[in-house]
């Protein structure tokens, strides 16, 4: 068993973090641009899960260029870099909403000890980013038969 230190606003970041987001949403365009802000707040959505022998990232990309991406590992953090274009030859168009956001971005997660960075694959199809983590050895799960 480890030992956690207690942290009474630990609780509390989730919901900070919403508080946040809204009032950029609500104030951001006051302060800066129209396209300045929705570049800014362009970060993919990612789910991360667990399989028998590895861990998969996805990451949802659409309309960004499969040689825009680029995937590195330092040590223990996985970073997923890229850049959407903004169609700039559409200003004349009367938009009436505009949300999809453009820009770059990057996502950064920690990897477990011991991972093995040069068996790590990533595939792009359909706006998806995948990579799959292959478990560290000591970390699998062992079956042992009982007789």
């Amino acid at each position: 068993m480890e030992l956690v230190k207690f942290n009474p606003t630990g609780r509390l970041n989730p919901f900070r973090r919403r508080m946040d987001t809204l009032f950029d949403d609500f104030f951001g365009d006051l302060f800066r641009g129209e396209d300045e802000a929705r570049e800014q707040l362009w970060n993919p959505k990612v789910d991360i899960f667990e399989e028998d022998d590895q861990y998969v990232v996805k990451a949802e990309l659409p309309g960004v260029e499969k040689d825009k991406i680029t995937i590195d590992v330092n040590g223990r953090v996985l970073t997923v870099k890229g850049d959407r274009a903004n169609e700039k030859e559409v200003k004349e168009k009367n938009y009436y909403r505009r949300e999809c956001s453009y820009g770059t971005f990057q996502r950064s997660f920690t990897l477990p000890d011991e991972t093995d960075s040069e068996k790590i694959k990533a595939e792009y199809k359909d706006g998806i980013l995948k990579v799959n983590i292959p478990k560290p050895e000591t970390r699998q799960a062992k079956k042992i038969a009982v007789e």
